[in-house]
């Protein structure tokens, strides 16, 4: 077996460069000069007996060849690493999430406490971001997304639950006006990210032609409903959120939501994984804690 393996060191090499399209960024993620990388991976290509890149100026680009052993190269690398600290610490490692910054603030930042007084050997790593990531590549374990179906190519996932959504404002703003009675009275009211679609779609629920008062508005947006909700909860205006992702604040009346009509857009969280990591114990140690939280009752 050992005879068929080619040398690691250009391997690694290979798995870096491949990983940020850059034998520059390899090289410093390595501590290697960028003329040793490029050593380090034409050792593999002759090796292999073919070229694993196309050199375009700024910029290389795997060839198919390349694509293949890079995608086996990553996660042989990332099991030999998720083994290795296992063996080191006697745990099970680093549980890295990715997920989007209103689920990572307003959900999980609250409950994640339960998860790791149950599992206190999995430490957990957090990163927010609006942009579907790749699991392999980008080195996460799970994510939690929002889509219409949850069919991701070469990824199991999870229900949790629908992105409905419905006004909110401070009752202060809403006694400002002498209280809101109907749907139309939040048009009197500052409106949060009035081009959003789910202003339109709402308001047609409710039977309210807002379209051009909308328009008519400065469009203030803060670029997540994290957000939305703390300038909703200090009184700047009315904003569009998802009831389950402000849970606290209505509970505690910083914020009410003076209408039960919800609106839908298709969109639903996920839990999503690689198919063939469903099994690895620290995926599975947070699929069994999350899927209950969500469960219907």
């Amino acid at each position: 077996m050992t005879g068929r393996l080619p040398p690691l060191a250009a391997l690694r090499a290979f798995e870096a460069a491949a990983r940020h399209s850059s034998f520059t960024r390899a090289a410093a993620e390595l501590a290697m000069t960028q003329a040793a990388v490029s050593y380090q991976i034409r050792i593999l290509e002759e090796r292999v007996g073919s070229p694993l890149f196309l050199r375009r100026p700024r910029q290389v680009v795997l060839t198919e060849t390349g694509q293949a052993l890079a995608l086996a190269a990553t996660d042989a690398f990332r099991k030999i690493g998720e083994a290795y600290e296992t063996a080191r610490t006697g745990s099970q490692g680093t549980l890295s999430i990715t997920t989007i910054p209103t689920f990572a603030a307003n959900w999980l930042a609250l409950h994640l406490g339960a998860f790791q007084m149950e599992h206190p050997r999995i430490a957990v790593r957090i990163e927010t971001s609006d942009v579907l990531v790749d699991l392999a590549r980008d080195n996460y374990d799970v994510a939690i997304r929002s889509g219409t179906t949850g069919h991701w190519p070469g990824l199991d996932s999870h229900f949790l639950f629908r992105e409905t959504f419905s006004p909110m404002l401070s009752p202060a703003l809403a006694a400002s006006i002498g209280g809101v009675r109907e749907p139309a009275d939040l048009l009197r009211l500052p409106i949060i990210g009035s081009s959003d679609d789910w202003w339109r779609i709402w308001f047609g629920l409710v039977g309210v032609d807002a379209a051009e008062d909308l328009a008519g508005r400065p469009d203030s947006r803060f670029g997540s409903q994290s957000y939305e909700g703390r300038a909703a909860v200090a009184g700047l205006g009315v904003g569009i959120l998802t009831p389950g992702m402000f849970v606290q604040e209505l509970a505690s009346g910083s914020l009410i939501q003076p209408f039960d009509i919800l609106g839908d857009d298709g969109q639903s969280y996920w839990l999503a994984y690689e198919a063939d990591r469903r099994n690895v114990a620290k995926i599975r140690s947070f699929r069994e804690w999350l899927l209950p939280n969500f469960a219907a009752p």
